[in-house]
């Protein structure tokens, strides 16, 4: 059980993670391309100011995003009962439950976060084009190497998000069922966050020597 507003909280955050996780993936895609493609300029494109004002822009515009959705969710009249077919407050499963055709507003807001998604995603994409090209040309194998175990770990992350996400709201509807729903919603809104730090923590040489140990 939750409470109207507790599931408003829940909505709200939840949204926000996802969104700000999103979006710094974005802007670690492009740290990655400069420090790679353009080394020599790394310190002029991404200082410390550049940095703060790209963090800062991720999460201001994840807090307007997620501001709108939730506001425009929640003003819906509910009149489907208030059982959600999931374990946490989420808009599509919330649209459910409205019996009002302003629901189609929602709709169109999504819609625009998804064009916002698709854009973001196809700079990933262009930015590991860049930067494949760039290794590939690397004389040295040791160079090569750095630069992969560099990329590695974020490309990991964003593939894993990405797929389990993109399956979660884009499966189509003859295979989706209550259970499926509740399994993939774990698979990338649980899964993700859980190895993030595993994943990124692979590149500390005292870990992967303590790892070795250990097993």
């Amino acid at each position: 059980d939750i409470s109207y507003w507790g599931c408003a909280a829940q909505l709200f955050f939840f949204s926000f993670f996802i969104v700000s996780e999103y979006f710094l993936l974005t802007v670690m895609a492009y740290d990655r391309y400069i420090a790679i493609c353009k080394p020599l300029r790394y310190g002029t494109l991404l200082g410390s100011r550049a940095c703060v004002h790209m963090a800062a822009a991720a999460w201001g515009s994840a807090f307007l995003n997620t501001l709108l959705h939730t506001a425009n969710t929640f003003s819906l009249p509910l009149c489907q009962g208030n059982v959600l077919g999931q374990f946490f407050c989420e808009i599509p499963q919330i649209l459910k439950l409205s019996c009002s055709d302003s629901y189609l507003s929602e709709v169109g807001l999504l819609g625009v976060s998804a064009c916002l998604f698709i854009v973001f995603f196809v700079f990933i994409v262009l930015s590991y084009v860049q930067i494949f090209r760039a290794v590939l040309r690397i004389p040295s194998e040791q160079g090569r190497h750095k630069a992969f175990s560099m990329c590695l770990p974020h490309l990991v992350i964003v593939s894993l998000f990405l797929s389990t996400s993109m399956f979660a709201y884009l499966k189509p509807p003859s295979i989706s069922s209550p259970s499926l729903d509740v399994v993939v919603s774990v698979l990338y809104s649980v899964v993700p966050p859980s190895v993030n730090p595993l994943i990124y923590s692979m590149r500390n040489h005292e870990l992967k020597d303590a790892s070795r140990r250990l097993m």
